[in-house]
């Protein structure tokens, strides 16, 4: 079974790559652009457009799979600090159980752009066709 699927393993590196990008891409536009129109981020503080710009750049890059260890290392530190800042305080008390908190997807992204930092891109990116010429 491990071999079976192993021959799969950079596609579906480039698959989490690409799907991560979109994820966030479609935060960060919804931050700058407010489409689509999400009443949460109706009145956004200038810290949230700066993650919201942080996150449409990141997230076109990964899509693209262009420079993507930087880029994800950055994402992966800006969603620890979405988390840490956005998430874990709601309320009087800290909350430190993300499904209280609102802050589940976060954490996955945090580790998931973290992996994709130490992984690289995958065959299917535009690291790997700079690499290749």
């Amino acid at each position: 079974m491990d071999q079976a699927f192993a021959k799969f393993q950079p596609l579906a590196l480039s698959l989490l790559r690409f799907i991560t990008g979109l994820v966030l891409l479609q935060y960060g536009i919804a931050k700058i652009f407010k489409f689509p129109v999400v009443p949460y981020f109706a009145n956004i503080p200038p810290l949230i457009t700066v993650a919201g710009a942080i996150e449409l750049i990141g997230g076109a890059l990964l899509l693209l799979g262009l420079f993507t260890r930087p880029v994800a290392f950055i994402l992966s530190g800006q969603m620890a600090c979405a988390y840490f800042i956005g998430h874990m305080f709601k309320g009087a008390d800290p909350v430190f159980l993300p499904l209280l908190n609102g802050g589940t997807l976060a954490i996955a992204l945090c580790f998931t752009c973290l992996y994709i930092a130490t992984a690289g891109g995958g065959p299917i990116s535009a690291d790997a066709a700079i690499k290749k010429s």
